[in-house]
């Protein structure tokens, strides 16, 4: 099992480029990315520098001129947030934020991802969450951001329901929705309640 952070692909990949680019090359048979079976990877998002993405990949291909990174055959990923202390550094403790399964997932230049369908798992608030794209609006996960789907299923103790045009945060907020095609329904008697990532009978 090759164990591989995601910009550790880099070197590998930078000698995919320069024999794509060489003068002369043709273009139309010369690849140009990189093809690795039995991955691990980690990504480390810019733009969320308290998350740490984990993936395991049957297969991963890289495009280098796409700025693209596919993850074909994938095992449940996760998100993980890095603890800090008092004074803002980091202390090195991980805590598990959420989980994702999805058949296949693309990374974009800006560490963001989409496939057609997954599910998120939200552990601090045990919901599930199935979300429905298509090819041309796919499921999108947006680094320091949160996630979005056309169609989505939601399961968890607060709520469950349907939502279409569903825009959520990691903290399970729904940002923004189409309210006239959505249906949700709140237990307001509490027979379920999320403990330590578990749903367990309300008090």
């Amino acid at each position: 099992m090759q164990k591989l952070g995601l910009y550790a692909l880099t070197g590998i990949l930078g000698f995919a480029l320069i024999f794509a680019l060489l003068p002369g090359a043709d273009r139309t048979t010369v690849a140009t990315g990189a093809v690795l079976s039995g991955v691990q990877l980690t990504l480390y998002p810019s733009r969320d520098p308290d998350a740490v993405w984990q993936f395991r990949a049957g297969q991963v291909t890289n495009d280098p001129l796409l700025s693209e990174t596919r993850l074909i055959d994938l095992g449940q990923g996760q998100r993980l947030l890095r603890e800090r202390d008092a004074s803002g550094r980091l202390t090195g403790r991980q805590t598990l934020d959420a989980t994702l399964s999805a058949p296949d997932l693309t990374i974009d230049g800006q560490d963001n991802m989409t496939t057609r369908q997954a599910r998120i798992t939200l552990v601090q608030q045990c919901a599930d969450i199935d979300l429905q794209g298509t090819e041309q609006t796919p499921v999108k996960i947006e680094q320091g951001s949160g996630f979005s789907a056309p169609v989505a299923e939601l399961d968890s103790p607060l709520m469950t329901g349907h939502v279409e045009k569903l825009r959520m945060s990691f903290d399970f907020n729904i940002e923004d929705s189409d309210n006239a095609n959505s249906t949700l329904q709140y237990d307001l008697d509490g027979t379920e309640r999320c403990e330590n990532g578990q749903r367990v009978p309300g008090a």
